[in-house]
């Protein structure tokens, strides 16, 4: 019988196994988690003939290396890095055989932040509240991959891997989220609102799957006390005492205590997991 599984040759610094997360799980204290960057998790999947939602690996900047135990068809996007097959040059963003025994390297990422690992049938790693998405938040799902991390992949899709590369979108040179103030704007000055709609702030290095932490101007209060703590959503863009706006990201808390300025436009937030840091940020007040 042929062992439809991967071993894990380089971890690298941030490998996690995603798919599109376990929304409705809030009550719980259960984020969603789930691809920072759904449209290239959904987009490797398609490479390879998987359904949208099948578990793939999501790298964060430096890629990593596996040694499939059977043939296995495979799509590396989202960030763009070399690939290599038993260190020869195969095609980024887009299907590539590999043999049984043969090692897939996603490098390092020479354009964006996270790529994504897709494997024909699929990331098969258990489920835990319907997704096999690591949250690195409350610690459900697989682990973090390390060196020598073995991981089962499904059984391979009837559906055919899309042939040839397909168009790909570059990572953000300036990252433009659309917010929409509120619920807690009013507990900040209208120059402290005025300063979020018109100046430029930059991704920190800070930031993780939790949130995309920001450098720039603090944002002044107008109310000095503190909140109880009350629901987060994904987009949040809190504000800790420091002042500088966190965007609440796929890994995020579900409650806090600091007042959420504003929140994101969701359809913004892949952007946010390609903006390397020092990427400008510009916050748009939308109606």
């Amino acid at each position: 019988m042929t062992d439809r599984a991967l071993a894990v040759v380089r971890a690298g610094a941030l490998t996690t196994v995603q798919d599109r997360g376990r929304p409705g799980h809030a009550h719980l204290g259960v984020p969603r988690s789930g691809a920072l960057d759904p449209y290239a998790g959904a987009l490797v999947n398609r490479l390879v003939g998987n359904d949208a939602d099948a578990a793939v690996l999501e790298t964060t900047l430096d890629g990593c290396a596996v040694r499939p135990r059977c043939a296995v068809t495979v799509a590396v996007g989202g960030a763009a890095c070399p690939v290599t097959v038993d260190g020869r040059p195969v095609a980024w963003g887009a299907p590539v055989r590999v043999p049984a025994g043969a090692v897939l390297e996603a490098g390092p990422a020479v354009r964006g932040l996270r790529s994504y690992v897709a494997f024909a049938g699929g990331v098969a790693a258990d489920p835990v509240l319907g997704s096999r998405s690591t949250d690195l938040l409350s610690g459900l799902g697989p682990a973090p991959l390390r060196d020598g991390t073995v991981l089962p992949l499904g059984p391979a899709p009837r559906a055919a891997a899309a042939p040839g590369a397909v168009p790909w979108p570059g990572p953000p040179r300036e990252l433009v989220l659309h917010v929409r103030l509120g619920p807690r704007d009013d507990w900040f000055t209208r120059a402290a609102l005025h300063t979020l709609a018109t100046r430029a702030y930059r991704v920190s290095p800070a930031s993780n799957r939790i949130g995309l932490r920001t450098e720039g101007p603090p944002l002044e209060r107008a109310v000095a006390g503190e909140l109880p703590s009350e629901g987060m959503v994904l987009g949040a863009v809190q504000v800790p005492p420091d002042g500088r706006p966190v965007v609440f990201l796929a890994d995020h808390p579900t409650t806090g205590g600091y007042p959420v300025v504003a929140v994101v436009r969701e359809r913004d937030l892949a952007a946010a997991a390609q903006a390397v840091p020092g990427t400008p940020v510009r916050f748009i007040p939308t109606r």
